[in-house]
């Protein structure tokens, strides 16, 4: 099996697959983890971007429930993953807090009724609670369990050395092409060079191949800033915050006392060159923000820094096959919580790899219908 992609999703593609005992390639045009993998803020919610009600309206309780109900079973399983192995990435479980983001907590009321009613872990916080426990000044918050975060970069690093260990090969190659006429896929080369493979999964993150079609995706930047450490100065119990807004903030420390913030998305830089023009002033406007959100926090930044990523109108990820491709599958864990939905797609493309089948692998298809 060729894995493209030496990313997160790569990485836990080759763990799950190695550990099904199938030989494994894995290419990436980088060194790994260098792509949208080293941007990310590595905040692993079960919560989707699109809120459970709002996904529910779109496609039935049912299926949105049923998708909430996979994305909290992988934000479960990935960090029993990192301690059954030992992986050093700084993993943790964090709770998190979804804040109403205007005087009218209507909705996230509404949202945590309808979580109760599927069996998802959260509770309602009103402006008083909110303050008292987390010293937050909103008109309240949902408080769930099951959250985590962890360094993106170590996890990706320690997920392909198991793999490597279990006899996988990581190559350094560019794909250009790719031919699945025949019972396996040839995929060619940069250097001019192909590998065969009986399966390709496609785990580039936002580099997406032509095959791909999608009509569900969209390109997005995102910014974030990491304060100087200041452990001292941390809100209670270091949950981790975003906001019941499409373009949210969100926010989380880190284990050596530091306040990571991110947000100011923009779907007009997509270009690195653009990204960075625009960094001062979306730098100037985190710092300003995480001021009116938690006052006690320092206004240091020792690092900013921005990436590209990709989100889709439903808030959901793209994992399974690639239309008019045979034997190609994609993983693509876009969104907010793109590192649960990549060890969702290692889960469940294992599985149907072994001969399994899901209801999900329609719910998430490529070419999936989303209403308007």
């Amino acid at each position: 099996m060729l894995i493209i992609g030496a990313g997160i999703t790569g990485a836990l593609m080759a763990e799950r697959l190695t550990r099904q005992g199938r030989q494994v390639v894995i290419i990436d045009r980088e060194l790994p983890s260098l792509g949208s993998t080293v941007a990310s803020t590595a905040m692993l919610l079960w919560e989707i971007d699109r809120p459970l009600f709002e996904l529910a309206q779109l496609y039935g309780f049912e299926k949105a429930v049923r998708c909430y109900r996979a994305s909290h079973h992988a934000a479960q399983g990935l960090p029993s993953l990192v301690w059954q192995h030992g992986i050093a990435c700084q993993m943790r479980r964090r709770l998190s807090l979804y804040l109403v983001v205007d005087d009218s907590p209507n909705l996230v009321q509404d949202e945590c009724a309808l979580r109760g009613r599927a069996d998802l872990p959260s509770l309602y916080l009103d402006h008083a609670a909110l303050l008292k426990r987390f010293g937050i000044a909103r008109a309240g918050a949902l408080l769930s369990r099951d959250a985590a975060d962890a360094d993106p970069v170590l996890l990706t690093h320690g997920l392909l050395d198991i793999s490597l260990q279990r006899g996988a090969r990581l190559l350094k190659a560019n794909a250009v092409a790719y031919d699945s006429t025949a019972q396996s896929v040839t995929v060619g080369l940069e250097n001019g060079l192909s590998i065969e493979a009986r399966q390709v999964v496609l785990a580039t993150g936002y580099v997406m191949p032509d095959i791909v079609r999608p009509t569900a995706q969209q390109p997005a930047s995102s910014w974030a800033i990491a304060s100087r450490r200041q452990p001292g100065h941390l809100w209670p119990e270091q949950a981790l915050i975003w906001e019941a807004s499409r373009n949210y903030h969100y926010a989380r420390t880190t284990t050596d006392g530091r306040i990571i913030l991110g947000g100011e998305d923009d779907r007009a830089l997509i270009e690195p060159h653009a990204r960075d023009d625009a960094t001062p002033a979306k730098v100037r406007a985190l710092k300003d923000y995480l001021k009116a959100l938690w006052p006690h926090a320092s206004e240091d930044v020792a690092f900013g820094w921005s990436g590209a990523f990709d989100t889709t109108h439903d808030g959901l990820p793209l994992i399974g096959r690639v239309p008019g491709s045979k034997n190609i599958f994609a993983a693509f864990g876009y969104g907010g919580n793109g590192i649960t939905f990549s060890f969702l797609a290692a889960e469940l493309m294992a599985a149907m790899f072994a001969g399994g089948s899901s209801p999900l692998f329609d719910d998430l298809a490529i070419d999936r219908d989303i209403p308007g």
